[in-house]
């Protein structure tokens, strides 16, 4: 037991530090989900799930914001109450060789090598099933993620720019795993209204097969803190695309660090 509480801690120092006042999870909890995890994963899935949470920051203050200290994880994450460090650059960004509603090869076409390979096979699998997508917006600087919200703050204020939009360092766009898509017309790009396409469903449907998940899905937006957006994937890699999916959490739930409704 001194063992299971040491390694706790020397992970934790690993993988979050604390930079202001917040704490995601107690040690029961942490340990109550790893257990929980046993009965639905295999021994290995499970020895990894808890080494993960395990490297989880298990500090007492519920609303610090902490900084990730393993980036370039595929599995990392970001969110309100989790950033990436400030100049964080993904060293391995290619440009997805799949269509964009722009032509220009510019920043917010790459991603990272892995995810960008697996959205070229996942709009070649959505075309074998005659739906036809575009790439939006996918990798985002720290710098353009800045530009971008002070952008809705002004449309918006920055209360309501808060409910869609990414403070700089904690956008998932940052981290070259996520991508905003639509149709091949670009129609309801990033807009409520894409919901209700067929792009959409099967986005829902059939992007787990590819290791993405709807990052922030409906029915969440308490735990994610952000709306519903059946328009932004997030590479996690096949085998935890679909026991998120199979178990209806999100990457929140899967961590035991939620909610973040601010």
């Amino acid at each position: 037991m001194r063992y299971f509480f040491t390694s706790i801690v020397v992970f934790s120092l690993l993988f979050v530090s604390a930079c202001t006042n917040e704490k995601p999870n107690s040690h029961s909890q942490l340990q109550k989900k790893s257990q929980n995890q046993k009965t639905h994963e295999n021994p290995q899935s499970s020895q990894k799930d808890l080494h993960n949470i395990e490297k989880m920051n298990v500090s007492k203050n519920r609303n610090a914001v902490k900084t990730v200290a393993q980036p370039s994880a595929v599995n990392v994450l970001v969110n309100k109450k989790y950033f990436l460090p400030k100049n964080y650059v993904p060293k391995d960004l290619v440009y997805p060789t799949v269509s964009f509603i722009f032509k220009e090869k510019i920043e917010k076409r790459k991603m990272r090598k892995e995810a960008a390979l697996a959205l070229n096979k996942l709009f070649t699998g959505a075309k074998k099933d005659k739906i036809y997508l575009s790439g939006v917006s996918a990798y985002r600087s720290y710098v353009t993620q800045k530009a971008v919200f002070n952008r809705y703050v002004k449309e918006d204020g920055y209360d309501n720019a808060r409910k869609y939009s990414a403070l700089p360092g904690s956008s998932e766009h940052q981290t070259g795993l996520a991508i905003d898509v639509s149709s091949s017309t670009g129609k309801c790009a990033a807009q409520s209204c894409f919901a209700n396409t067929k792009e959409a469903k099967w986005l829902q449907s059939k992007s787990t097969n590819y290791g993405f998940i709807i990052r922030y899905p409906k029915g969440k937006e308490s735990i994610t803190g952000y709306k519903y957006e059946p328009w932004h994937i997030r590479y996690v890699g096949v085998p935890l695309a679909k026991q998120m999916k199979k178990r209806n959490i999100t990457l929140e739930e899967y961590y035991n660090v939620y909610p973040v409704s601010k």
